[in-house]
């Protein structure tokens, strides 16, 4: 009996161990922006806004005779009824070559200017028909970025400000999950026609001073799991066999006990 006792004991403690081990994870894995007070004060990122094919543009031009740039404008609306889905059907559409087509002007490249190189350009443009400088404001209508993986709230965001880093990003998916690997989340970029992945720390304060701190439209952020989630996922197929072999043991072990 103490013989069977002291089995049962074994096997139990061995099982929790087990699953002990694939469960355990170092604060430093999960902690974000460490030695903060080294790198912070230094940090410095400038964020441009660049124009990409396939953006949406809202491009509003106002002078003193508001009749004279009227063509100009796609949509004449009344500020309290518009929605942002509303307006997508009123905004000039970049094309593959970077091109949107304005009236009286014709094509004009904007695909990799900023959006106030963009708004110089476009006044110049149009000025040539006025008699003034016109003004002229653009807004990207289809900025969007995509959050996949372990976080909370997976999918995809539309950012209205135009103008959002990583930690935005992320808070905006609820936070990654405790499974999610900290220190190599993945951003997806298409630049010059070709889709780019870029690593990307969140436990190093210098994300603050990187060049992808802020995201682009279109961007993609993938948070893999850490290898606790993998060992759980796999541990969990295997739980069924796992547990018949557990079984098969302690029985074959009491018969020989006994005998």
């Amino acid at each position: 009996m103490k013989h069977q006792i002291g089995f049962y004991f074994f096997a139990v403690t061995s099982f929790i161990a087990f699953f002990s081990l694939t469960s355990c994870g170092s604060k430093r894995d999960v902690v974000y922006f460490q030695n903060y007070n080294d790198v912070y004060a230094q940090a410095s990122v400038e964020h441009k806004t660049k124009i990409m094919p396939y953006d949406n543009l809202f491009i509003t031009v106002t002078a003193s005779k508001p009749e004279a740039v009227e063509v100009f404008n796609l949509a004449q609306f009344n500020r309290g009824s518009v929605t942002t889905a509303s307006l997508d059907i009123f905004g000039y559409l970049v094309d593959q070559g970077g091109n949107i087509n304005l009236p009286l002007v014709g094509e004009v490249k904007v695909a990799g200017l900023t959006k106030t190189e963009a708004i110089e350009l476009l006044q110049n443009k149009i000025n040539f028909f006025l008699s003034e400088k016109p003004i002229v404001n653009i807004r990207v209508l289809n900025f969007k970025i995509t959050v996949m993986g372990e976080v909370n709230r997976p999918g995809v965001y539309t950012v209205t400000d135009e103008r959002i880093s990583i930690p935005q990003a992320l808070g905006m998916a609820g936070d990654l999950t405790i499974y999610g690997e900290r220190n190599s989340i993945q951003l997806r970029r298409t630049e010059n026609g070709e889709n780019k992945a870029y690593i990307i720390d969140l436990t190093a304060t210098d994300i603050f001073e990187s060049p992808y701190y802020y995201l682009r439209q279109n961007d993609l952020l993938y948070v893999s799991p850490n290898k606790t989630r993998a060992g759980v996922s796999t541990y969990n197929q295997n739980l069924p066999l796992l547990v018949s072999i557990i079984s098969v043991t302690i029985t074959l072990a009491t018969f020989f006990l006994r005998f």
